[in-house]
C-alpha cells in the first residue's frame, strides 16, 4: 500500500477509536442541589452527564452525588463537597488514568470486586495536602477547615504528604493532617465512627435523589407562555436543580400549548415528594410528583 494511504488509514482508525471510547466518568446519582463547572460555565449536575477533563463538581446543602468511573469504580461525594476531575485517557475502559482533587467536603471511593486488582487503573486522589495512590480499594476521606483525612476501609493505598511516601494496608486505619501542621500518626477508627462518616456520602432510598432509570418526575410548575417557563427553568437550574421543559398540547387536536417545568429520573413517588420538600424550602415552589 502507498505510504500516504497507510498514514491516512491509520489516522482514520485513530479517529474512529476515539469516537467509540467510553466516557471517563458518568454521573449516576444526584441528590440536588449540585452543580457542574466546565470551561467557565455553570450548569446543574444531572444524572447521565459525562464528566470530562478539567470539570469541577460542587455539591450543595443536603446534596450528594455518585460518579461511575470508566473502570467500574464509584466516587461518592457528600454535602458541600467540591471535586476537580482530571483525566486524558484515550481508552479509559482499557487503561484508566485520572487524578481527583477533593477541594472540600467528604468523598468515598469504592471498587467492585471484579476490579479490585487495579491492573487497569492509575488513580490518585488528593485530599487537601494528602494524596492517596489507589490500588484497588475502598477509601473514605474529607477535607474541611480543621484537617485533611484519609481512611482506608479495605485494600491498599500509597500516601504522599510533605514529600514523604508511605503505604497503608491495614483496614480501618486513617491518617489526619491538621491544617498548617504535620500529619498525625496513623490511627484506627471504630466501626461506629466509620458508619457516621460513611453516612456523609451515602444516598439511601427515601433521600429524594435522581437516579438513572427513574420513572417518576417532579413538576415544578407550568406556564401558558414559553417565556414564563424559561424564567422558572432558569431559576431552578441556577439553584442547582436539573430542571427540564416539556411542551404539552392543550388537546389532541392541537391549539394552545402549555410548558411544564419538571425534574425527571426519580425512582418513586416518595423520592419525588422528598425532593419536592427540598424545592419548597429552597425555591418556595409547591412542586408535585407525577408520572
Amino acid at each position: 500500500m502507498h505510504m500516504g494511504k497507510t498514514v491516512l488509514l491509520a489516522a482514520l482508525l485513530a479517529i474512529a477509536g476515539a469516537a467509540t471510547a467510553a466516557p471517563q466518568a458518568v454521573v449516576d446519582t444526584v441528590q440536588m442541589p449540585a452543580w457542574l463547572d466546565r470551561a467557565g460555565e455553570t450548569r446543574p449536575l444531572a444524572v447521565g452527564t459525562e464528566i470530562k477533563n478539567g470539570d469541577k463538581l460542587r455539591i450543595g446543602a443536603a446534596g450528594r452525588a455518585y460518579l461511575k468511573l470508566a473502570d467500574g469504580s464509584t466516587v461518592k461525594l457528600g454535602e458541600g463537597a467540591s471535586l476537580g476531575f482530571y483525566s486524558r485517557s484515550l481508552r479509559p475502559e482499557r487503561r484508566f488514568k485520572a487524578a481527583l482533587d477533593v477541594l472540600r467536603g467528604a468523598f468515598r471511593f469504592t471498587t467492585e470486586a471484579a476490579n479490585r486488582a487495579g491492573g487497569n487503573r492509575e488513580l490518585d486522589i488528593r485530599v487537601g495536602v494528602v494524596t492517596a495512590g489507589i490500588r484497588g480499594t475502598d477509601v473514605w476521606g474529607k477535607s474541611d477547615a480543621e484537617r485533611d483525612l484519609i481512611c482506608l476501609i479495605e485494600g491498599r493505598i500509597e500516601l504522599h504528604h510533605a514529600g514523604a511516601t508511605s503505604a497503608m494496608e491495614e483496614p480501618l486505619s486513617y491518617v489526619a493532617a491538621p491544617k498548617n501542621a504535620a500529619a498525625l500518626p496513623v490511627a484506627h477508627v471504630d466501626p461506629e465512627q466509620l458508619q457516621r462518616w460513611a453516612r456523609e456520602t451515602e444516598v439511601f432510598a427515601g433521600d429524594g435523589a435522581t437516579r438513572r432509570g427513574g420513572k417518576w418526575k417532579l413538576l415544578l410548575g407550568s406556564a401558558d407562555e414559553e417565556r414564563g417557563a424559561l424564567a422558572l427553568y432558569d431559576r431552578a437550574r441556577g439553584a442547582g436543580y436539573a430542571a427540564q421543559i416539556r411542551p404539552r398540547a392543550a388537546s389532541a387536536g392541537g391549539g394552545k400549548w402549555t410548558y411544564q417545568v419538571l425534574i425527571a429520573q426519580l425512582g418513586s413517588e416518595q423520592e419525588a415528594g422528598v425532593l419536592g420538600n427540598r424545592v419548597r424550602a429552597d425555591l418556595g415552589l409547591e412542586a408535585t410528583p407525577t408520572r
